[in-house]
């Protein structure tokens, strides 16, 4: 694919570009669990000023750890049909453009959660992007077919932001909505890998689908979802919820393991049902909202 010069772009093109650079669709399912978790933590809506300043600080935080991570992924990114539209591999701008931009939405993000929320927070923020970026894309992603498992911890962070903004503490509610979170995404990102198993071998990165029979995987995202389904079931009576939760986390969990079975019953050694790994892969992204959304009505309707 040719590389433009990021004078080829016009304004419009270059902020959209960096906007890209945060990979706005990830940070809106951070968000989806953040804003849920605030309410459980307060046991009501918090105040609306906590609320808009946590999420403008987690999404800047996450964006500059994405935006990052845009900037390491380059090489691959160039190379995998999926991400060959990115703003790096087009040149909207240049990797040491997009790297102060990075940097410097970390800071900012620093700065609204430690003035604005708390320190907790703000820590909490900047040890998810460490992590994120160096255990995660500079020393996992190329090396072990491991690297979203252990990955998935960055991204199950934002819950801890979520409560410890309203607590300012961290307590076994937010260890095991951070455990659903860790353990929903190799599941969830598998799936999406079998899909495109072809580009992620192209591009030499050992994710499960390609160091793995197609077998062995789908049986590792049947397993991962059943311990993330009983884990769900687990929060209930930790968190004091009611049965407006567990209903939902019970069909909702169950309907996730049915497609991960079925995902499982049809893949052989070399070859999965791609209809089905992508209907799992779509059905997580509703299933992690649904989840988080109906902890959030539960709280409301019991306590208000």
């Amino acid at each position: 694919m040719a590389t433009l010069s990021p004078t080829s772009f016009t304004t419009a093109e270059k902020v959209k570009g960096y906007i890209a650079l945060t990979k706005p669709r990830i940070i809106e399912l951070l968000l989806v669990t953040t804003l849920p978790t605030m309410v459980v933590a307060d046991k009501g809506i918090p105040g609306v000023m906590l609320i808009v300043m946590t999420l403008i600080g987690g999404t800047l935080a996450a964006g500059g750890a994405n935006a990052i991570n845009m900037v390491v992924d380059r090489d691959i990114d160039a190379i995998m049909k999926r991400t060959q539209g990115r703003p790096l591999v087009r040149g909207v701008m240049t990797p040491r453009a997009a790297l102060i931009f990075a940097l410097a939405i970390e800071l900012l993000a620093f700065a609204v959660l430690a003035i604005f929320v708390n320190q907790l927070s703000a820590w909490l923020a900047m040890a998810a992007t460490a992590f994120y970026v160096f255990v995660y894309t500079l020393w996992l992603k190329r090396r072990s077919k491991q690297n979203i498992v252990i990955g998935g911890a960055a991204g199950a962070v934002p819950v801890l932001i979520g409560w410890s903004a309203v607590q300012n503490n961290v307590t076994w509610t937010p260890v095991l909505l951070f455990a659903v979170i860790f353990i929903w995404t190799p599941p969830h990102f598998w799936a999406l890998a079998v899909r495109y198993r072809d580009d992620y071998e192209a591009a030499n990165v050992p994710m499960m689908p390609v160091v793995a029979s197609l077998r062995r995987t789908t049986l590792e995202i049947l397993v991962y979802s059943v311990i993330m389904w009983g884990t769900t079931i687990l929060i209930g009576p930790v968190a004091h919820l009611g049965w407006i939760y567990a209903v939902s986390a019970t069909v909702l969990g169950g309907l996730f393991t049915l497609m991960a079975f079925r995902l499982f019953q049809h893949a052989r050694e070399d070859k999965a049902d791609v209809a089905e790994a992508m209907k799992l892969f779509h059905y997580s992204i509703s299933y992690l909202t649904l989840l988080f959304v109906m902890m959030a009505v539960d709280v409301l309707v019991r306590f208000h």
